[in-house]
């Protein structure tokens, strides 16, 4: 268990997906670039891609990620924030979604 004061540093914010892409030699990593409404886009290596055969269906959709953990390197590459997604204990999976209308860079509250 956390407290309450644990989890409200926890920044969330919708981020708008402008582009995704296998990263080469991986079977498990996607390379998002994320508008946050920051003025430049960032960074984002997921996990997903053995759920999202297709990357390039994820761009243009709004989802909820967290945007204030440590840049962390996978493979050479920064991850400049984490995509927030649902996975079941039978294997299935959903990206959590937000509507269109709301503005890159919202929070979550």
């Amino acid at each position: 268990m956390i407290s309450i004061d644990d989890f409200s540093k926890v920044e969330i914010k919708i981020g708008k997906i402008l582009s995704a892409e296998k990263v080469p030699e991986t079977d498990k990593l996607l390379r998002l670039s994320v508008d946050f409404g920051e003025g430049s886009p960032r960074q984002v290596i997921s996990g997903i891609a053995e759920f999202v055969p297709a990357p390039s269906t994820l761009v243009g959709t709004c989802a909820p990620f967290v945007t204030n953990l440590e840049i962390r390197v996978i493979r050479e590459l920064e991850s400049q924030a984490m995509i927030l997604a649902v996975k079941t204990e039978s294997g299935g999976f959903s990206l959590i979604s937000s509507s269109p209308d709301v503005v890159p860079g919202s929070k979550v509250s």
